[in-house]
């Protein structure tokens, strides 16, 4: 029996505890800090993980040596572009997270172009900058639509597709002039529109091999219809029949191995999860992005439809003895999960706090939902919001229809002052196959 250390305090963090603690090989979970939520699944740990740093380190590392922590599954991005994966892993134990080097392939959006264009991996042209008046230049002389990305980790928050020559300008000097998104604004990347309907694929990797999870759609606009700015996430579905089985060949076979092999010849090997942000254009699948985790809100309906030891396939994927990956039973449910994030009112602008929170539990009754906590506390006896993104409700269901309108249902139930969600999640396909 494995006692399991999670880094981070999110619904991703929550769902990953979730599926672990049903593992028969688990005996204890630990979440650094956690949330409201994950309190009910193990104990939350005052363990602060960013920024990383020799004192923070040292903490981590001491409570993993005296509670005998077997696997540390680090969430968020920053803890791992920060190194800490590195620092637990030269101490002898067992980390789910890719190196610092690694990770870059998400910290780093141009060192990330640069290796897609080595390895010939489909992705849209570019160029970066670490001028502002060379970008300015560069945007007035491309016709629009251009997408304007912050080059650092922005939160998800730092990507800005542009309709117009007047909104590629603003968002350059948003990011390198005003800083909207600190140091990952001091380099910006500029490139085509890419047309088509986005996807999510992850995929699990133990260095040589890697294992495709189901593909899921995220959407990432904060109000219905994809209007208003990006967000982390406003919710989630999978499967999704935008990737179909001719498209995931493409995918690993195109972008996913060349990616891995190019990260070998580099000398940093890739071990944990590659997450491909996707748009599925007309002439195939190409790179949006990296992320080197999970990502937050896919992997809330994922761990509702995966049926196999999550433990056993996180250690498989990491450990150097031990099963190795491909003799892991993975395993999904058939039925589509749809995923509802609830948001502050103002998310991803600037929110309050400390709002009670009622009727997660009557949200819960039905068997085929399952409430995700992210930006909760307790304050005494009473749960209040502690974030922009507040909770993920999702849903199993007989198609994905059914399972938004099980998540939605539940959603509704839920009660906090200035509650924001959509309720069209899958809405665009939704509508193509009733067409």
């Amino acid at each position: 029996m494995a006692n399991v250390l999670i880094i981070g305090g999110g619904a991703r963090e929550h769902a990953l505890g979730w599926k672990l603690k049903q593992s028969r090989s688990t005996r204890n979970l630990y979440f650094a800090p956690g949330n409201a939520g994950t309190s009910a699944l193990g104990e939350n740990v005052d363990l602060p993980s960013e920024p990383v740093n020799t004192k923070n380190a040292d903490a981590i590392e001491r409570f993993i040596r005296k509670r005998g922590v077997d696997l540390t599954v680090i969430g968020p991005e920053d803890p791992i572009a920060q190194g800490l994966g590195d620092r637990l892993a030269r101490a002898g134990h067992a980390v789910f997270a890719p190196s610092a080097e690694a990770a870059r392939l998400e910290s780093d959006k141009a060192w990330a172009k640069d290796l897609m264009r080595a390895a010939k991996v489909p992705t849209a042209e570019s160029r970066t900058f670490d001028s502002s008046e060379q970008a300015l230049a560069y945007v007035a002389s491309q016709p629009p639509p251009i997408v304007v990305k912050a080059a650092g980790l922005a939160a998800g928050k730092g990507v800005t597709v542009c309709e117009t020559t007047e909104e590629a300008e603003a968002a350059v000097r948003a990011a390198m002039v005003e800083r909207a998104f600190g140091a990952a604004g001091e380099r910006v990347v500029i490139e085509q529109r890419l047309t088509g309907q986005e996807a999510s694929v992850m995929a699990l990797v133990d260095g040589d091999n890697l294992f495709l999870l189901e593909p899921a759609q995220d959407h990432k606009p904060v109000h219905e219809g994809d209007r208003g700015p990006n967000t982390g996430g406003m919710g989630a579905y999978s499967p999704t029949p935008v990737v179909d089985e001719s498209d995931l060949a493409a995918i690993q076979g195109q972008i996913l191995v060349p990616t891995i092999d190019a990260m070998r010849r580099s000398e940093c090997p890739f071990r944990g999860v590659l997450y491909a942000g996707l748009m599925m254009t007309p002439g195939g699948p190409k790179v949006l992005e990296y992320n080197a985790r999970f990502g937050d809100p896919e992997i809330q309906p994922l761990m509702m439809r995966l049926k196999g030891d999550l433990y056993q396939i996180l250690r498989a994927t990491v450990a150097e003895d031990g099963p190795r990956l491909d003799a892991v039973d993975l395993g999904w449910d058939p039925r589509p999960a749809c995923c509802v994030v609830l948001a502050s009112a103002g998310y991803p602008g600037p929110y309050e706090k400390g709002k009670p929170i009622t009727g997660i539990e009557e949200a819960e009754r039905d068997e085929d939902v399952r409430v995700f906590h992210a930006g909760t506390r307790w304050e005494g006896e009473s749960l209040v919001t502690a974030g922009g993104r507040v909770l993920s409700v999702c849903a199993l269901g007989d198609d994905l229809a059914d399972a938004r309108d099980k998540a939605n249902a539940a959603a509704e139930r839920i009660r906090f002052e200035g509650k924001h969600f959509r309720r069209d999640i899958g809405a665009r396909v939704l509508s193509e196959n009733a067409g």
